[in-house]
């Protein structure tokens, strides 16, 4: 399957609020629509994972981040331009997402991805998607494809095609949050 293939047939997915398994600029990810409340508590769910437990989104660009937070520090802007490696940040003021994918402090997880399959369906599909590990909280994050469960493969509405044969380490992102004062904490090294 090509490429622009795959990617169509993700967004379809998502726009009918389905749930996808597929590469980052990390490691493989379930995602999904992050403007759709049901299809949120499905990944959570699939995750089994307590919701009070934030999710990151992936976007394609600055612009596109903008939309979604209120009022982007310019440090972060800086943080994230210096940054050599995938970088997640955490911002106060999410505006139009999922609720149930917002903070209980009105914070959410962003992350500009410059990987090309990830970058390209956030790209094709317009908004925000969620990006968490493949697999069910607790158990070790799946590095490739070849390391996703059964059970998590299952459990998702379609399966990117590209990139399935890498074989190689993946990390997760970093994870910073920058309080809208430009206060930096750590939060995943």
């Amino acid at each position: 399957m090509k490429v622009e293939e795959d990617i169509r047939n993700a967004v379809a997915v998502m726009r009918k609020g389905g749930v996808i398994l597929y590469p980052t600029d990390t490691i493989w990810g379930i995602g999904c629509d992050a403007t759709n409340a049901e299809a949120v508590a499905r990944v959570f769910d699939i995750k089994k994972r307590d919701d009070s437990k934030a999710l990151i989104c992936l976007v394609d660009s600055e612009a596109r981040l903008q939309r979604y937070v209120m009022d982007v520090p310019n440090v972060a802007w800086d943080v994230m331009e210096l940054a050599d490696k995938p970088l997640t940040v955490v911002l106060d003021h999410a505006v139009n997402l999922a609720p149930n994918l917002i903070a209980e402090d009105g914070s959410i997880a962003m992350r500009i991805t410059k990987e090309a399959f990830s970058k390209e369906l956030c790209y094709r599909f317009q908004k925000p998607i969620v990006s968490t590990s493949a697999n069910v909280s607790g158990e070790a994050a799946p590095q490739n494809f070849r390391d996703i469960s059964e059970e998590i493969l299952a459990s998702v509405d379609y399966v990117c095609w590209s990139r399935r044969n890498e074989h190689k380490p993946h990390q997760p992102s970093k994870i910073i949050k920058i309080g809208g004062n430009g206060e930096v904490q750590i939060i995943r090294r």
